[in-house]
């Protein structure tokens, strides 16, 4: 935990590790709650299809997770094995995660939306011996379960599948099972879970994370959160709990802390529902990604509810000015931004509590991280030149390693840093900025700039809700530089004119110089629509190549596309199933203006 202090300098200062020798996770976020305080609430469900809401004790999550323990132990689980978990937010889901590292195994969260191919790669790539689902999703893994040759038994939370069905009833065979169990006395470097890249830059890589991971996330949370563990503190996260972000920003750290958590399973991201959760709970703290926060802003839902936040914290994408006054008027409290991936999370951001906001930063390492900008060969940069942000080595919110994939490895740390794969500078006051990822900096005019400032000033328009840039090939004898080209989703709430396109790029133009600003360019229509800027850049680069991916879909909370089609960002959220692209016609003297689909996307340039 991060000392008390004042200011940042004198926390950062007074900041020491204390990972022992031997730790396991489910001591800190389970045990320890059951023998102190086990009658306080430490899960809330809210059942949107039923209507109905259950609350669960640290004594009653305690019990379910033993009995999971033994459970899997009975059916041949050792240290060290894979056990897959593909459920959405609900205590099945939570407990088996805690079973797991009770008994030494590694869980394996799997994200319900993925498609089946995604399902496969992954369960053969982890070599799962067990499987925790439901019905809907064990209909799909049956169908390949013949090419899973490591997969000895699945569960089902809702009922088993019958005589010679192949899955056993999760429920009976757990209550058959002692809720006494002796969690395993681990070591702080022993593996605890494997989690799966979204597959960004390629094919999804697994990542081993140790059970230090949570010690490692925990200044992460209380510096976003303005010291988590306020007396009052509730979380909720719209992120899934199969990716990073649901899991150890949200469900094991607060936990850690003897916290309640609200799961409340949910389908796309809807802002008048998140608005919803938020009064109904008395949510105090949440993670917000920018595109949701904008989201949120635009429905008129936004005046009828009262919140009682405390903190917000978000990242994944730059967030505006406008944003955040229009949090801190509505929400009534200060968002602040983290930094950080699958494979060492948390590790830096900004905390209204000790410091001042600096718009366009990512913000200052958290207190235990160093995080600096290195060149090629893992050398400092000095401050304002520009590099690889990377993150010092060991670290304990660090992963071990790829899962079996030594070659990324040795890609991964360079000299001691673990490489983000992130381009940018640190300023002189330790302040870190992004330029891009290492692939989407853009080169213009002379100048090497990343398209999150350009992106941030279109979407300062009223109405523009969402945008993507990316740096396309001059098609004119300069071959050494790039134009830049934009794609924008129109706001529900101001709607959209198309004789404002030419407004919108001269607005680029004007305050982001004109070798920023989005140029026409003649390409097939591609939709900006996703989760991330991230996405929507590498989906227009597809484009931009003559691909056609605009039928690959990705769900919210991160999930990734149908192996093959775009790309997903390591943000968590997207609306899929999107209609079929349509092209509209280019407006004379101004950049094409492009309708994509059905949910008002456009396309300037």
């Amino acid at each position: 935990m991060i000392p008390l202090a004042e200011d940042y300098r004198t926390a950062r200062g007074r900041f020491r590790w204390n990972v022992p020798e031997h730790y396991n996770i489910a001591h800190d976020v389970c045990d320890r709650h059951a023998r102190g305080s086990g009658d306080r609430t430490a899960l809330v469900v809210d059942d949107a299809g039923s209507g109905e809401t259950r609350e669960w004790t640290f004594r009653q999550v305690h019990a379910f997770a033993n009995r999971c323990a033994n459970l899997f132990e009975a059916h041949g689980v050792e240290p060290g094995d894979r056990v897959a978990i593909l459920l959405g937010q609900a205590v099945e889901t939570a407990a088996a995660n805690v079973a797991c590292y009770k008994c030494g195994a590694v869980s394996v969260p799997l994200f319900t939306r993925f498609g089946l191919e995604d399902l496969e790669f992954r369960l053969n790539d982890a070599g799962a011996k067990v499987l925790v689902t439901d019905l809907d999703n064990f209909a799909r893994v049956a169908a390949v379960r013949g090419r899973l040759p490591g997969l000895e038994t699945v569960f089902t939370v809702d009922g088993g599948s019958g005589e010679g069905g192949g899955a056993l009833d999760f429920r009976q065979e757990v209550e058959r099972a002692s809720d006494r169990y002796e969690t395993r006395a681990t070591r702080a470097d022993d593996p605890a879970a494997l989690l799966y890249t979204s597959g960004t830059t390629g094919s999804p890589k697994g990542v081993l994370h140790a059970h230090r991971v949570l010690l490692g996330h925990i200044p992460g949370m209380d510096f976003a959160n303005d010291y988590l563990g306020q007396p009052g503190d509730r979380l909720w996260s719209p992120a899934d709990w199969a990716w990073i972000g649901g899991l150890f920003d949200i469900l094991m750290p607060a936990w850690y802390h003897g916290l309640p958590v609200v799961a409340a399973p949910r389908g796309d991201f809807d802002p008048e529902d998140a608005f919803a959760i938020l009064a109904r709970h008395r949510i105090r703290n949440t993670p917000l990604l920018p595109t949701m926060l904008k989201l949120m802003a635009q429905t008129p839902a936004a005046g009828r509810y009262e919140t009682n936040l405390r903190s917000v914290f978000t990242g994944g994408e730059p967030v505006g000015d406008d944003v955040m006054a229009w949090a801190a008027e509505t929400l009534g409290t200060s968002v602040n931004e983290i930094y950080g991936q699958t494979e060492c999370n948390l590790v830096a951001g900004g905390c209204s509590a000790l410091l001042e906001r600096r718009p366009g930063a990512i913000g200052v390492p958290v207190p235990g991280h160093v995080v600096d900008v290195v060149d090629d060969d893992g050398t400092l940069v000095e401050p304002g030149g520009t590099g690889h942000i990377a993150v010092r080595q060991p670290d304990p919110v660090a992963m071990l390693s790829y899962w079996r994939r030594p070659e990324a490895d040795a890609e991964k740390i360079v000299n001691g840093w673990l490489l983000t794969g992130d381009v940018g500078h640190k300023d002189d006051d330790g302040y870190l900025w992004f330029t891009g990822r290492a692939d989407d900096v853009i080169a213009s005019g002379g100048e090497r700039f990343g398209p999150g400032r350009v992106e941030e000033c279109l979407t300062a328009h009223p109405d523009v809700a969402l945008a993507a840039v990316i740096g396309v090939p001059d098609p004119g004898p300069r071959r050494d530089r790039e134009g830049v080209r934009g794609a924008a989703r129109g706001s529900p709430a101001g709607g959209w004119r198309r004789r404002q396109g030419r407004g919108r790029k001269r607005r680029g133009g004007r305050e982001r110089a004109p070798r920023r600003a989005p140029r026409p360019r003649p390409a097939s229509a591609a939709g900006p629509r996703g989760s991330t800027g991230d996405r929507a850049r590498r989906r227009a680069a597809a484009h931009d190549d003559g691909q056609d991916h605009a039928s690959g879909a990705a769900a919210p909370g991160g999930g990734p596309p149908a192996r093959g089609g775009p790309p997903e960002p390591r943000g968590a959220f997207s609306s899929p199933r999107r209609g079929p692209v349509r092209r509209a016609g280019r407006r004379e003297g101004g950049p094409a203006i492009r309708r994509v689909g059905r949910n008002d996307s456009f396309r300037i340039g």
